[in-house]
């Protein structure tokens, strides 16, 4: 049985299939093409040095947050419990796309398998999905702890954290799952994607059937779940400024807004941007600005979360110093 008859049966209900389309066109799709930025060799080369760099901070960055929290035991309460998850997702995410692409711009090739394409998809969405989901959790943990700073340890039991966050990570498979299930179930009449990794949006745009209708159906489905997300993030820190905007300390009001302001920047840039760049393939040609697009929503974030949620907070910082410290007298002491 081909693979797309297999995950055609999986999501028999989340889709309808135009049954008169026409269907002499349809190929057995073994692996696609990623063409990526340019098939240019300086421009390859450009695009290695580029991501590797990137994927390099990414890994350093996040890796450091959970060696810390890891390490440290006054990191050990629930918002660092919620950053180090999110520096696993982020780790997740980028694993997903940014090593196949540095590796198909070393060596020069644009293929990827047919399953290769699924695992990709799949992952990256779970990542992702499960990245939002926990990002609006931090936001709930940031109201409990500045709007009801006297009940915010029996709120936020570990208990609590560990269900909040888990529900995150489910509703993010959850929501893989259905998308993945619902594009590979499409018969494809082309294996070139004008793009750096699989996407949905580029998937749909080779199908052979008429998808314009699973196309919205799976736009209206993640961006109904990204802007509820929004929306209560964006109620929570309304809650929050008003309740810092009454804080007759100075200091205390701009730590408040040090930690806010940057979620709700990334939060907005990264759903905005990973919103258009799924509906602009479908009525725009311009490959390079929804491949940068891309860039913006699914590698910036990653690579700035650790800056803008950790090492600009001094409990890091004093913990990472503490342990560089500890390390150095360790080695001038040791025989």
């Amino acid at each position: 049985m081909h693979k797309q008859s297999f995950y055609n049966g999986l999501f028999p209900s989340l889709f309808s299939q135009d049954m008169n389309e026409d269907m002499s066109n349809v190929t057995i799709i073994t692996d696609f093409l990623l063409l990526g930025f340019s098939d240019q060799q300086e421009l390859q080369i450009l695009h290695f040095v580029v991501f590797s760099a990137m994927y390099l901070a990414i890994l350093i960055g996040n890796l450091l947050i959970i060696i810390l929290v890891a390490l440290n035991t006054h990191l050990q309460t629930p918002m660092y419990f919620f950053l180090v998850n999110l520096s696993i997702l982020d780790l997740g995410s980028t694993s997903t796309t940014i090593p196949r692409s540095i590796a198909n711009a070393l060596m020069n090739t644009t293929q990827i398998s047919y399953s290769e394409c699924m695992a990709q998809i799949l992952f990256f969405l779970f990542f992702m999905s499960s990245d939002i989901f926990l990002l609006t959790i931090m936001a709930y943990d940031r109201y409990v702890a500045i709007c009801h700073p006297l009940h915010y340890t029996s709120v936020m039991k570990w208990g609590k954290c560990i269900q909040l966050a888990g529900g995150a990570w489910m509703a993010g498979f959850f929501n893989a799952a259905l998308h993945t299930g619902t594009v590979f179930s499409l018969p494809f009449c082309s294996n070139v994607i004008n793009q750096f990794f699989c996407e949905i949006p580029h998937l749909m745009k080779i199908s052979c059937s008429n998808s314009y209708s699973n196309e919205v159906w799976a736009l209206l489905f993640s961006s109904a779940l990204g802007l509820g997300c929004f929306v209560f993030i964006v109620m929570s820190y309304v809650q929050i400024f008003t309740a810092v905007l009454r804080m007759p300390s100075i200091a205390n009001r701009q730590k408040a807004f040090s930690t806010c302001i940057p979620h709700i920047i990334v939060f907005s840039v990264s759903l905005s941007t990973g919103i258009f760049s799924y509906v602009m393939p479908t009525s725009s040609p311009s490959y390079n600005l929804d491949e940068v697009l891309t860039v913006i929503y699914s590698v910036i974030p990653p690579m700035m979360n650790p800056l803008i949620y950790s090492m600009r907070n001094k409990d890091v910082k004093t913990a990472f110093w503490k342990q560089f410290y500890w390390k150095l007298s360790n080695k001038k002491t040791s025989p």
